[in-house]
């Protein structure tokens, strides 16, 4: 199972990585048995950390830095836009 792992997730181990990631997984899988001794009749799905939801603040115009200020740190631009190498080739 730890091979098997390893190959998915593209990372190599060595006996000593295998053993140790073994005896992590021995860990989880009897922390989730222990959870199923649970008494659980009742008790609804936790849908939310808090009661609030959706708790939004409004929208603010806020100051902002004119174009020059923008530009005066930009390695390349044009007066108008930023310019940034290619990173999409086709």
């Amino acid at each position: 199972m730890v091979e098997k792992l390893a190959h998915l997730s593209r990372l190599s181990f060595d006996e000593e990585g295998k053993a140790q990631i073994r005896g992590d997984l021995q860990r989880m899988i009897g922390f989730v048995e222990k959870l199923s001794e649970l008494d659980l009749e009742g008790v609804e799905p936790l849908m939310h950390m808090t009661r609030e939801v959706n708790v939004l603040r409004e929208d603010r115009v806020g100051g902002s830095i004119t174009r020059e200020d923008a530009f005066r740190n930009a390695p390349q631009h044009d007066g108008q836009f930023f310019q940034v190498p290619k990173v999409i080739k086709k």
